[in-house]
């Protein structure tokens, strides 16, 4: 088993309480890659995000109905069940937490290092919350980070490509790929990836914000589609 890799899948569950742009063919990369992965034999962890049914562990200001209890991700309902398509093979753990980051009150940390991982390819979503704070915390914790951009999203692209500029500036142990080109890197065939070289690579004033985003795309080799 190549255990120097591992893939972590982030919240891809069956919650509703928003809509995220372009799910779709996010949910198809993911199936992509965790065929590939699992050929591989790279190990896959999943998280789930989950709230107390009762609100009693929600951080001050997370949305609650009248009564009280999460309006979103709340434990025991559907909503936080992985997405079927999606769902985790015997043998693959899954890390359920209940605040942003993967690591947070999780045994993930733990169960990397047992492993020997050192390289932890990330897809999932939001790109801007759950996936940001894991990036950060991964980095800080020492890991080398493989974001698969086209494997995550966020309420919309704007969001989601703040992040992954956020994420390419500052995470400096960081490479970022198109899903197609990360296929190709595991088979040691030629690809395209960013690694960016200095801190704040893809700097930019708002009125050059799509101008980053192009760049930053055309460096996973995927061209910029116009946007509605």
């Amino acid at each position: 088993m190549n255990t120097d890799r591992a893939l972590l899948v982030i919240d891809m569950q069956q919650e509703e309480g928003f809509p995220l742009h372009d799910l779709p063919a996010v949910i198809d990369n993911h199936a992509t890659l965790l065929d590939a992965m699992r050929s591989a034999g790279i190990p896959i962890l999943y998280s789930r995000h989950i709230n107390a049914a009762d609100g009693s562990d929600l951080p001050p200001g997370e949305p609650r109905d009248a009564g009280g209890r999460p309006t979103s991700y709340r434990a025991g309902s559907r909503q936080v069940e992985i997405l079927e398509r999606l769902a985790p093979r015997p043998g693959e753990l899954v890390f359920d937490k209940p605040r942003y980051s993967c690591f947070h009150r999780t045994g993930l940390d733990r169960h990397l290092r047992e492993l020997g991982v050192r390289r932890l390819a990330v897809a999932g979503v939001l790109t801007d919350a759950c996936v940001l704070a894991t990036v950060l915390d991964a980095f800080a914790l020492g890991y080398r980070v493989e974001l698969i951009a086209d494997a995550c999203t966020s309420t919309t692209d704007a969001a989601h490509h703040a992040a992954l500029l956020i994420m390419a500036n500052w995470v400096y142990a960081i490479e970022l790929f198109a899903t197609e080109q990360y296929l190709r890197a595991l088979r040691g065939e030629p690809f395209s990836s960013c690694r960016p070289t200095a801190p704040d690579s893809f700097a930019h004033q708002p009125a050059a914000f799509a101008a980053a985003i192009a760049r930053l795309e055309s460096s996973l080799g995927l061209q910029r589609r116009e946007q509605e």
